[in-house]
């Protein structure tokens, strides 16, 4: 898998310390409790699970043992990243349910990223009935749902409206399988957001331009994050489809980039321009690692495969930011969708139509698209109206 020679010497010397610790205490079989207890006779760390951030000592074990219990269970490695949160256990009573409604994501064809982002909002509910000791889903009244919402008075609107949303979702789910007999959702409270509530960030011209020139083009990642953010720049393309963007969406002779987008599942006809195919041919001559992996942007540390599934570049965008001398807005984020709304606006200074901007972006109906209308400055400049003329 390409590891650095140092790498290797030193998971084989912790494997070696554990051998020897399974031989001093007549251990015969290797499984995650015994990993820990290795762990703990080396570091003091007293672990409940391999997730959370360790001190530098114990993730120098950590790693190693979750690589073995890795390869045991699945006959390989693959690079994964560590938890911050212990891993889900649903509660025995609620596990039918729970497992059936996991199925439902993949029938409504959810993204793996969705079904992680909606299970955080589901795991938290579910302890909070077991906390709350209700013996089945049944049991489940106004009250509960009101004092499980009490805990997010503090967020955002948009942030609440998303777990109500979620928990609509589950509830109706458990109506419709007759888990409960009442459709609980009526007591949901309804917090209505406006599509159009909301301004997109979007850059300047010369801070576009700064921010590009800051990347290290000499440097093997440095290729391959400027390609990327040329993919975002120029072609607005979703962090998603630039993490599955194959070799073979790439068509050379006819200058085209072909795929069917991540998040609507739909195909999407891009020009290879002539900066972005450079760009991409020096990162794939220059840059990339040796690897097996058919994907186009790869992890520049072993094991040399596709970038997670939750890698949105954050970190290295903030980092060309402050290297370029930008202010990062206050209250305002920053990342590379920002990036996206700054190709729309300039589309609309160029005076593009609307139904063009729409295919360009990917999306499959034109109102999502006439939310930028509102950054396009020059254009509302045309609809103001003259304070004379309305109360005259």
């Amino acid at each position: 898998m390409n590891y650095a020679e140092t790498s290797i010497k030193r998971q084989k010397s912790i494997f070696n310390g554990l051998l020897k610790f399974m031989k001093t205490n007549g251990i015969k079989k290797f499984d995650k409790e015994i990993g820990m207890d290795f762990i703990r006779s080396r570091t003091g760390t007293k672990m409940k699970g391999f997730y959370g951030t360790g001190d530098r000592k114990t993730n120098h074990y950590m790693k190693p043992i979750q690589n073995l219990l890795e390869f045991i269970e699945k006959g390989k490695v693959t690079f994964q990243m560590r938890s911050k949160i212990p891993e889900f256990q649903c509660p025995e009573v609620f596990k039918e349910e729970y497992s059936l409604y996991q199925d439902e994501y993949d029938e409504r064809h959810y993204a793996k990223a969705t079904i992680i982002s909606h299970n955080l909002i589901l795991h938290k509910f579910i302890y909070y009935l077991d906390e709350n000791n209700l013996s089945s889903s049944e049991e489940i009244t106004s009250l509960h749902l009101i004092e499980f919402l009490s805990r997010y008075e503090k967020a955002k609107p948009k942030y609440l409206a998303t777990i109500i949303s979620n928990l609509r979702s589950y509830l109706s789910f458990l109506y419709q399988n007759k888990f409960i007999c009442q459709d609980m959702t009526i007591h949901l409270p309804k917090v209505r957001i406006m599509r159009n509530a909301f301004i997109p960030y979007s850059w300047k011209t010369e801070d576009v331009k700064k921010l590009l020139k800051a990347v290290d083009r000499g440097d093997s990642k440095g290729k391959r994050d400027y390609a990327i953010l040329l993919l975002i720049v120029h072609l607005g393309l979703r962090v998603s489809d630039i993490r599955a963007l194959k070799l073979s969406n790439l068509n050379w002779s006819r200058k085209k980039i072909t795929l069917n987008m991540q998040k609507t599942k739909q195909p999407l006809e891009l020009p290879l321009l002539d900066d972005i195919g450079w760009a991409i041919i020096d990162y794939l001559k220059n840059g990339r690692p040796e690897t097996k992996s058919d994907r186009v942007f790869v992890r520049h540390r072993a094991p040399f495969d596709a970038v997670g599934e939750n890698e949105s570049f954050h970190r290295e965008l903030h980092r060309y930011m402050i290297k370029a001398g930008l202010v990062i807005p206050v209250g305002v984020h920053c990342g590379m969708h920002s990036l996206r709304s700054t190709l729309a606006r300039n589309m609309l200074e160029a005076k593009t139509p609307l139904p063009v901007i729409s295919g360009v972006l990917g999306h499959q109906n034109i109102n999502t698209t006439s939310i930028y209308l509102k950054i396009d400055i020059n254009g509302l400049r045309k609809c103001a109206l003259d304070p004379e003329e309305v109360f005259a």
